[in-house]
């Protein structure tokens, strides 16, 4: 098993966000990105969704990507605040790791980071040591 820090930077190829700093959460089940707005769409009778983000920590700028839904689920956050979120699934590269994981979609403009890795993706794979940051490497 790998052992990563706290925080870590990561890549979605198939949202072609890359680097992606991530909070590693052992107290989140799924995994969370961040979205400011979605828009729904049908291509060829699958529902999708257009993804409209702030990929950097601190910055405005847009990126736009799209994914196939793969779940809508009940989320609750960790003020105790429920709701439905949209789910996706798609590549996460972080080390030599390069799986498909699940990620739940929510705004997190308030947040300092735009994604959260929950447990769902990391068991099995990774040891999270709590004192340390970037075991990966530093910002690409």
């Amino acid at each position: 098993m790998t052992t990563i820090g706290w925080q870590e930077w990561g890549a979605l190829p198939e949202l072609h966000i890359n680097p992606i700093h991530m909070k590693v959460d052992t107290g989140a089940k799924t995994s969370c990105l961040h979205a400011f707005k979605l828009e729904p769409f049908e291509r060829d009778g699958q529902e999708w969704l257009r993804i409209f983000m702030h990929p950097e920590q601190g910055s405005l700028r847009e990126q736009v990507c799209e994914a196939p839904v793969f779940d809508k689920r009940e989320v609750t956050d960790s003020g105790g605040h429920t709701e439905t979120r949209y789910v996706i699934r798609t590549r996460l590269q972080l080390g030599k790791f390069d799986e498909a994981v699940e990620l739940t979609l929510t705004n997190r403009d308030t947040m300092k980071f735009r994604m959260l890795l929950g447990r769902q993706a990391m068991r099995g794979q990774f040891i999270v040591d709590p004192q340390a940051s970037h075991l990966l490497g530093e910002q690409p």
